[in-house]
């Protein structure tokens, strides 16, 4: 059987490309009955980077709802907080003992986040991919959802997978598999086309964020950035109008039809007449998730329910991973 595993960071709220590029995807996959599906809150690597201390816990809350309001159903998949569950901690520490320091320092995502202050950053922030490989490897996931930026860190997952096997000379950890899929796997800023959606840009109208009601959503798309031109009758056109194409794209996503389709629809037409369309779109699919999570929120039981019963589900998984683990490296029980 397939096993994947994947997680958001308690960090803001959830966004449209975090649902288009991943949460839409996630919910898709319960459709597999051949799937072993594990969703988590990576709080641990959360606090790699400066954070609120107060607001940390009502942040795991906050994502863990928007997973549920979004159609992860606990009853399917399981849901859980990585802190929760202590294997992802001591397995990381195992596997630091073999991830070659050149390799880290290569991460680009170290590159981005540390910046010119590479040298006050933390340990933390430094080893961050060898957790997430902790995180998958626990598990035995065989398949995990990753965008674009996320890949460079699959491949240290399979090369400290590889690295175990060969050293200790056994067939232990599998070598997971990327899945890069989503309708739209890259929704890029509504302020510039060239920077992908982020819950860190300071300006929330780059976004639409899960929680932003029906009248923030139509202000948002109204002001989004656009051109001059009318929508042309074949993609080839849109190519470097950027943020021409993350319209479609954004709409060709929420309304599950191509993005061909959206050009044949609209094509000739200006953005006066296309937005209008989009908010109604964007609300129509949105609105619902929205109405749900506050209501999840209001009243946490059925959140904090689904992540006890997770996390023991998660554990009964990875403590005897983590016990082989041990026992391989000839730790003495």
């Amino acid at each position: 059987m397939k096993r994947i595993l994947s997680g958001m960071q308690p960090t803001r709220q959830l966004h449209l490309g975090n649902y288009l590029g991943a949460l839409k995807n996630w919910v898709d996959f319960q459709k597999d009955t051949d799937m072993q599906r594990l969703y988590c809150v990576v709080d641990l690597h959360a606090i790699t980077m400066p954070y609120d201390r107060e607001q940390l816990a009502q942040s795991t809350l906050e994502i863990t709802a928007a997973y549920m309001a979004a159609g992860i159903d606990p009853e399917k998949s399981t849901l859980f907080v990585q802190s929760h569950i202590p294997e992802h901690s001591q397995l990381m520490w195992l596997l630091a003992t073999m991830a070659q320091m050149g390799k880290l320092e290569r991460m680009t995502q170290f590159k981005d986040k540390a910046g010119k202050n590479k040298e006050r950053a933390c340990l933390g922030l430094f080893a961050y991919p060898v957790l997430m490989a902790a995180d998958i490897l626990i598990y035995k996931a065989t398949h995990v959802p990753v965008g674009e930026d996320q890949k460079q860190h699959l491949e240290l997952t399979r090369d400290l997978a590889a690295t175990f096997n060969t050293r200790y000379g056994v067939e232990f950890f599998p070598q997971p598999e990327p899945v890069i899929a989503g309708p739209a796997p890259r929704v890029m800023s509504l302020r510039d086309g060239t920077s992908k959606m982020s819950k860190s840009a300071d300006s929330d109208m780059t976004r639409i964020n899960l929680t932003d009601t029906p009248d923030i959503i139509a202000k948002k798309i109204k002001k989004a950035k656009t051109d001059s031109y009318p929508l042309p009758d074949n993609l080839k056109d849109l190519e470097g109008r950027l943020e021409a194409l993350n319209l479609v794209t954004i709409y060709a996503a929420l309304a599950d039809i191509s993005k061909e389709q959206v050009i044949k629809e609209f094509a000739g037409q200006q953005f006066g007449n296309f937005k209008p369309a989009l908010i109604d779109v964007a609300i129509e699919h949105l609105a619902p998730i929205t109405s749900r999570m506050n209501e999840l929120l209001d009243d946490k039981t059925q959140i904090e329910q689904a992540l006890h019963a997770g996390a023991a589900q998660a554990r009964e998984i990875a403590a005897p991973v983590l016990a082989d683990v041990q026992k391989i490296m000839g730790f003495i029980k």
